[in-house]
This record gives C-alpha cells, sequence and structure tokens, in this order.
C-alpha cells in the first residue's frame, strides 16, 4: 500500500510524505526546494516527486493521496466555533461564507498536485482532518503502546486542537479545541508584536523569555485557563487588517505598551512580555492536557504533542514535568509539514497497514558520490578526500573550526541532526558570538543546542531521557555549564540532540572522537543554512552556503573543503 500525503492548505510550510506499506519511506519540505522559507503559498510538486525518487516509486503506483486538511470536518465544526463566538451575524456570515470557499481552494490544490505529479486520475484521495493528521504524526510514530495525545497550532479547519488518546493502531479523539481558542495565534501575536515575523519567530520568542520575569506582566485580560480549557480573549489571534499587512494583536497591546515593535529588542519590558507570554503559554496548555486522558499522569504515563507549538521545547519540558510523565515523544517535524506525513500514516492505518515507530529522521533527498563531485568540479575548488572522516572532522573541531556537515539523506523538520549541521567546539569561549555573528548572520543572544552522546546524556544533563529530535529543554549540571557554555542557555537549559551510533553513525563518530580528544562528550550543532534560509538541500546550496559564511571548513560527502587550502 503505497500512501503519498501532502500539506498544503494554510499557506505556509507546503510539505510531502510518502508510505509504504505502513514504514515512513520518504519525507520533505517543499521550502529546501524554492529556497524560500516556508514556501508561503506553494505545492509540494517537488517535494512530493522527490519523496517518489527517494523512494523508487512511479507516480502510477500510489494508491491513495491523502491531505491534511476536510472540507467535512470545517462542516462539522461550525456549530461549536459559532458557540464560541457568540453566533453573531457577521461571524455566521463568515463561516457560511469560508467553508464552500476554502474547500473549492483545497480541492483545486489536491487536483493540482494530482496532474502536476501524473498520478492516475483514479487514484483514491483521502482528506484527513488537520488535526486528526498532526495526531497521527505524533502517536503512530511514537511506539507508545497507550499514550495521551494533544495537538496545538495557530488552527485548522475551524479548530486549533485536539485531545486524544492513542491505543493501539487507533486514535480516539476526545476533545477538539475550537477557534478562536488558539494557542498557537496567542502566541504568534506577542511574536509579531515584539517584532519578530509570525510563522517564523516563535522559536526567537521563546529564546528571549529567558531574559525577562514573567511575574513582571499580567497577561490574564488575554487568557484564562480552567479545568479542561484555555479560553485566549480579547481579540488576540484574530487578524485586523493594517496598512502594512494583517495584524494578530489587537489594539490593547499598544495601549499597554506602546506601538509595536520595528525590530526586536533585548530589553524591558520586552523580554518581560516574552516571559510572560511563555508562561501563559505553558499553564494553558497544561490546563488542556490535564483535562484529557489519565494515561498522561504518572511515571507509566506517556505524552504524544504535535502542531506547530510542538516546537516550543519550554513548554514541552514544562509539560513533562508537571505531569510526572515517564515518556513523552514528538516529532521531528510536528509543525504543518510533518502534517503530510501524518495524512500519510492515517490514511494507512486506515487501509489496515499500522504505521510503523519512526527509527530517524533522515527522510529527504540524498546524493551520490559522483553527484557531489561534479558539482566540485563544476567550481574549480580544491578539496581532499580524508581517510576517517569522523577524526578529520572531530580534530578541526578541537581545534575551533567551525564545519559544515552534508551528508547522506535531508532530516525532515526544521532540526539539523547531522547530516545538514553546522558544529563546533561547545566549550570554546566567543563560538556562539562568532558563529551568530559571522556564519548565521542572527541576533547575537540565540541560544545554540549541542549534540549529546546518547551515553553520556545523564551524565550532562541528569535526565537519562532519550531527545534524538531536539523536541525538549534539559537543564545542564553546573559540573558541565563551563564545559559546554557555548550551547547553555541563559536559563541554564539546553536543547539536546541525543546522538546514537545507529541512527546517526557520522556523527556519533565524530562526537566520540571529539570526547577523547577533549573529555566532552558534545559538540554545538546548528542547521546548515544562514539566517533567514532554508537548510541546505543540495551540495550546491552547501557550498554556497560554506563560501557565503564565516564557516571554515565543510564536509561535503566524503570529500573535505578548507578554506585556508582553497
Amino acid at each position: 500500500m503505497i500512501v503519498l500525503g501532502i500539506s498544503c492548505f494554510f499557506h505556509h510550510d507546503p510539505a510531502a510524505a510518502l508510505m509504504v506499506d505502513g514504514a515512513a519511506a520518504a519525507a520533505c519540505e517543499e521550502e529546501r526546494f524554492a529556497r524560500e522559507k516556508h514556501a508561503p503559498g506553494l505545492l509540494p510538486v517537488r517535494a512530493a516527486s522527490a519523496c517518489l525518487r527517494s523512494a523508487g516509486i512511479g507516480p502510477g503506483d500510489v494508491d491513495v493521496l491523502a491531505a491534511s486538511y476536510s472540507p467535512s470536518h470545517y462542516k462539522a465544526m461550525r456549530l461549536e466555533h459559532l458557540r464560541r463566538t457568540g453566533f453573531s451575524p457577521a461571524q455566521i456570515a463568515k463561516v457560511l461564507r469560508e467553508g464552500p470557499v476554502r474547500a473549492a481552494k483545497a480541492r483545486r490544490r489536491v487536483d493540482r498536485v494530482r496532474k502536476e505529479l501524473g498520478l492516475r486520475e483514479t487514484v483514491e484521495v483521502r482528506w484527513v482532518p488537520h488535526h486528526e493528521a498532526h495526531a497521527a504524526s505524533a502517536f503512530f510514530f511514537s511506539g507508545f503502546p497507550r499514550s495521551a495525545i494533544l495537538t496545538l497550532d495557530g488552527r485548522g479547519e475551524l479548530d486549533a486542537g485536539l485531545l486524544a488518546e492513542g491505543l493501539g493502531p487507533g486514535i480516539s479523539v476526545l476533545r477538539r479545541i475550537a477557534l478562536p481558542d488558539s494557542l498557537g495565534m496567542f502566541y504568534s501575536a506577542f511574536t509579531q508584536f515584539l517584532g519578530f515575523a509570525p510563522n517564523d519567530g516563535e522559536y526567537k520568542l521563546m529564546g528571549m523569555a529567558p531574559y525577562g520575569d514573567p511575574a513582571a506582566e499580567d497577561l490574564s485580560e488575554f487568557i484564562g485557563a480552567g479545568g479542561a480549557s484555555a479560553a485566549v480573549r480579547g481579540g488576540v489571534g484574530i487578524s485586523r487588517r493594517s496598512g502594512s499587512g494583517f495584524l494578530l494583536y489587537p489594539a490593547r497591546f499598544e495601549e499597554r505598551w506602546g506601538p509595536a515593535r520595528a525590530k526586536p529588542r533585548l530589553g524591558r519590558p520586552d523580554t518581560d512580555i516574552a516571559a510572560a507570554a511563555q508562561r501563559a503559554l505553558e499553564q494553558a496548555a497544561l490546563a488542556v492536557l490535564r483535562g484529557g486522558p489519565a494515561c498522561a499522569s504518572g511515571p507509566e504515563g506517556r505524552i504524544c504533542l504535535a502542531g506547530g507549538v510542538a516546537l516550543n521545547v519550554k513548554m514541552n519540558r514544562a509539560l513533562l514535568d508537571a505531569t510526572g510523565s515517564g515518556g513523552i515523544f514528538v516529532p521531528p517535524a510536528p509543525s504543518d509539514a510533518g502534517s503530510a506525513l501524518g495524512a500519510a500514516a492515517a490514511a494507512s492505518a486506515e487501509m489496515g497497514f499500522p504505521p510503523r515507530p519512526l527509527e530517524h529522521a533522515f527522510l529527504g533527498p540524498g546524493f551520490g558520490e559522483e553527484e557531489i563531485a561534479s558539482e566540485l568540479r563544476r567550481r574549480a575548488v580544491r578539496f581532499e578526500r580524508p581517510g576517517d572522516l569522523a577524526s578529520a572532522a572531530a580534530g578541526l573541531v578541537a581545534a575551533g573550526k567551525v564545519a559544515g556537515l552534508f551528508a547522506g539523506r535531508m532530516e525532515f523538520g526544521p532540526r539539523a541532526l547531522g547530516n545538514r549541521s553546522i558544529i563546533a567546539h561547545p566549550g570554546l569561549p566567543g563560538t556562539a558570538e562568532r558563529i551568530n555573528r559571522s556564519v548565521k548572520f542572527r541576533e547575537p543572544w540565540r541560544p545554540f543546542c549541542p549534540s549529546v552522546l546518547r551515553e553520556a546524556i545523564g551524565e550532562v544533563t541528569g535526565d537519562d531521557r532519550d531527545s534524538p529530535y531536539m523536541a525538549l529543554a534539559f537543564p545542564v549540571r553546573e559540573s558541565w555549564k563551563a564545559g559546554i557554555a557555548e550551547a547553555v542557555h541563559v536559563d541554564g537549559s539546553t536543547r539536546p540532540q541525543t546522538v546514537d551510533r545507529e541512527r546517526c553513525p557520522l556523527l556519533h563518530g565524530i562526537v566520540s572522537r571529539f570526547r577523547d580528544l577533549t573529555g566532552i562528550p558534545a559538540v554545538l550543532n546548528t542547521s546548515l543554512n544562514r539566517a533567514g534560509e532554508p537548510i541546505a538541500m543540495s551540495p550546491a546550496h552547501a557550498l554556497d552556503i560554506f563560501f557565503g559564511s564565516g564557516m571554515d571548513c565543510l564536509f561535503l560527502g566524503p570529500f573535505l573543503l578548507e578554506k585556508e587550502k582553497i
């Protein structure tokens, strides 16, 4: 059974994913091909084509095309949405008008993808409600036999999240969160007001929050949590038109805190506002989760999270700590891109092919040695071929060099996990400042993450939990705060990737040899890109980033380029 999943229904993060007999065979985001972050408004045709090529499958072999949007679910959510918004005549008219328009647009997009890919005219199309696709992307790939499931994002059809229970091969939806109670839009409103781009800069707001005092700002007029609800109020997250576009924050924000920021500023009250928004998000998400199944809590409990809000690693940690849950799973692409894989997984399960647990996130395109060598010859650059890549990389990083890694298949999701990464010494003073300034070209206060040997994560953080997709914040032990200081945030936390030999053989080898040289079982790891651009997809992209930044060296497949030798 071959199922192709697509996500392209909410203007951002179009993606495609392929399931073959219950196994995730390929997945990638359209932005990597378009070279425009989040690829707004595009169809995932190049991403889908790459998925089919990676699996050696022809367009005519696809049995099901699964879409992470459902026109019928939009209809089903109308009453609950109107109940929440008060049944105003204007809102009723909007919902009645918007539903058919969105349905027609979704069908056109699916049909265009089918035609451009050359899929059979008779291919079956399955419409998967957006948040059910998110839920499937988490639970089905978690390996948990039973779990509570919480999805949160800006919006689906007319909802912004759901609570569910996963049990065996099925998912039972317990409660849906109707718009406008959107924790994703709540957080995006503060993101936009403080000078970041919504649907992109939320992780920057999360990084700013530890610099502030959450108690300094009371946000109760904008959000309230109690029981199993999280009520977003005061017009937060409801778009209003302005001369410069659409605003997600109400006029009350400017009455209280002055004009919206043209660009972010690391100072009060902005840091306090960010801290308060982060705490409010965590408290509201916890209130929603506590209204769900009992299997979320206690040492035997399990939690699966998805939706764009699940990229907030601080919230994920807060939910884990507050519930005392014994396990948490966040897929490598919890955002709308991941709903393509979720839609494919949900359809696969419905067709009698239960999805298997995800083994790794390396589901994107890969490039052979000859393809890489051809690009190097075309550019006429000097390179060498080390006998031992891992030892060569570890030695250069130990010497203070900033190195790019381009190897194997590209990661699915926003986190670089060693195949499209930039790595550096996590304990060398000034490394983070240098990478922010001359490699990534981004704000100087932005934190970095470490890739830590799986066998050493407990030693470094005091928490032995596996975190292969950088989905969880960890406290860093005092004894290690100096050793990996360049990858520790101002609040003493870090967002590690746990690296094992089976999932990440090259990176595991590099970090192991780096530990032999330095005694540190971790390297600083950030994505192979510069500010504002997608992660490198091809050898050409990697070389553009290498020559267009202050990176010292680049491991491109089996080859090594060093700037001082070129």
